[in-house]
């Protein structure tokens, strides 16, 4: 069959991420179309990554005139899990064209799975909800036979509409031998278009690996639509075979490891890094873990030897009333000494923080902002509790989600329920810990010539701080003081 295939999410439409300028192939959908084009079919792949716009795979639909359209979303990047609702329309309107004539249409993805009526509104055929691997092979092959409505019934892992019932059957289960799956065919996308974006804008060229599926953690704002709490690994010898092909097909630099949790197998790394020293490979990458995990045995050295250049933590929060909230399992101790001891080894660390979540008050803000000036990590992501569906923080605060139950894109940042503030005290709240954050790291290096830099943000910071005094009555001055005593020793 001709299958047009593509995701919903457009770097485009997300101007945050297109100001970055660190595209990365949708690697979801090119194992769909990996898998399937093993199977004989016809593969027509839109990148909808590097796309220009929605209306372009709508044309593309008319133009190419599939048996079938698949939009299939890479479930290893984070921001498809998002459900942004500019993704959501770029969808609707991909089906809506497909069945305006005729074209079957079919659906991956974690806003599909959560808000499924939508999608059959629009007309979408079926929706796979799981692991999809298995389940988009016998979809597509149910739409060659003549009983292709019975046979839906006997697919698991779909959501499909009969007479305008929602029918669910039964879960797929998940793939434990990851090594059965064949590596993603890269060549499905223009690989110069991203090379050349990468040099030009970074310095050096990125691409994306999994080497994992799932996480069996417990964070109860964390929602798991695809894996579940299931955890699989790849073999560390075809792992590191797959990064020796990278690196001689397309010169890679540098690898992003998209996995949940990286390494958490017991001696996995260890034997990655011994797999790696036999081919004499060395490629630096980044990739997330735990606090906890990297205080682990000789987990930090192993990840050194390796190649790991920089380690992502979900630290969330420097207090740990709000760290127990959210059933993190980890504490604030362990988040400084896992900083200490990757700085120690010349490893990056890198922070996610998360403001917001139910119960924090200012001196919870308070305690986060000190964790990030003593750790001083080499970069942080920040953002608000997103409350998604199936997981106990959404039941937990959705009855307080009345206007807005998406983000429009990545650097939205509304706060969708009632937190402990005003929705616009957390957007001055971002800002002014980012500006905080880069003046601490100034002040660190005490480099003369970045004086006027700190000036700049200590003006700013200034700024943002009476802008805050809106919804505070005192303000954490630490920071001033800090800046004065700098400014007098430089």
């Amino acid at each position: 069959m001709k299958i047009l295939i593509g995701q919903s999410y457009f770097r485009i439409l997300d101007q945050k991420e297109l100001e970055r300028q660190m595209p990365y192939p949708p690697l979801g959908t090119i194992y769909a179309a990996t898998i399937l084009k093993r199977l004989g079919h016809e593969i027509i792949f839109y990148d909808c990554m590097m796309g220009g716009n929605p209306e372009d795979f709508n044309n593309k639909i008319i133009s190419d005139n599939p048996d079938i359209v698949l939009i299939y979303d890479d479930e290893f990047n984070y921001l498809t899990k998002m459900c942004l609702s500019n993704m959501r329309e770029a969808a609707l309107s991909f089906i809506k064209t497909a069945k305006s004539v005729d074209i079957p249409v079919i659906i991956y993805s974690s806003d599909a799975t959560d808000f499924y009526s939508s999608y059959f509104d629009a007309g979408c055929d079926g929706i796979i909800y799981g692991e999809g691997e298995i389940t988009i092979t016998e979809i597509i092959n149910s739409f060659g036979k003549n009983n292709y409505n019975n046979e839906r019934i006997n697919i698991d892992g779909l959501k499909f509409s009969d007479n305008d019932k929602v029918i669910v059957t039964a879960p797929r289960k998940m793939i434990k031998e990851l090594d059965e799956i064949p590596d993603p065919d890269y060549s499905f996308v223009n690989i110069n278009a991203y090379r050349e974006t990468w040099m030009k804008n970074q310095g050096y060229f990125s691409l994306n690996i999994s080497t994992t599926r799932g996480c069996p953690y417990k964070c109860n704002w964390c929602a798991k639509p695809i894996y579940g709490k299931t955890y699989n690994s790849r073999s560390p010898r075809l792992v590191a075979g797959q990064l020796s092909d990278l690196k001689k097909k397309y010169s890679v630099d540098h690898i992003w490891i998209t996995d949940d949790i990286f390494g958490l197998k017991p001696g996995w790394i260890r034997e990655f890094t011994d797999e790696l020293m036999k081919l004499g490979l060395k490629i630096p990458y980044k990739c997330l873990s735990r606090p906890d995990l990297l205080l682990r045995n000789n987990t930090l050295p192993d990840l050194k030897k390796s190649g790991c250049k920089t380690i992502w933590i979900g630290a969330e929060s420097g207090s740990q009333k709000i760290l127990d909230s959210m059933d993190k399992g980890t504490t604030v101790q362990q988040i400084y000494s896992a900083s200490e001891k990757a700085h120690n080894l010349g490893i990056e660390i890198a922070f996610f923080i998360q403001f917001g979540y139910s119960d924090e008050n200012w001196n919870d803000i308070k305690l986060t902002r000190e964790m990030i000036a003593d750790c001083l990590p080499d970069d942080i992501g920040i953002s608000v509790s997103y409350p998604l569906p199936g997981t106990k923080f959404y039941e937990n605060v959705k009855a307080q989600m009345k206007n807005k139950t998406n983000w429009r894109d990545s650097d939205d940042l509304d706060m969708m329920f009632s937190g402990r503030f005003a929705r616009n005290f957390y957007k001055i709240l971002h800002r002014l810990v980012h500006t905080e954050y880069r003046m601490h790291k100034i002040i660190k290096e005490k480099n003369r010539k970045k004086l006027p830099r700190l000036f700049l943000y200590f003006f700013r910071f200034i700024v943002l701080r009476i802008q805050l005094k809106k919804y505070l009555t005192a303000v954490n001055s630490r920071l001033i003081t800090d800046c004065k005593e700098v400014y007098h020793s430089i």
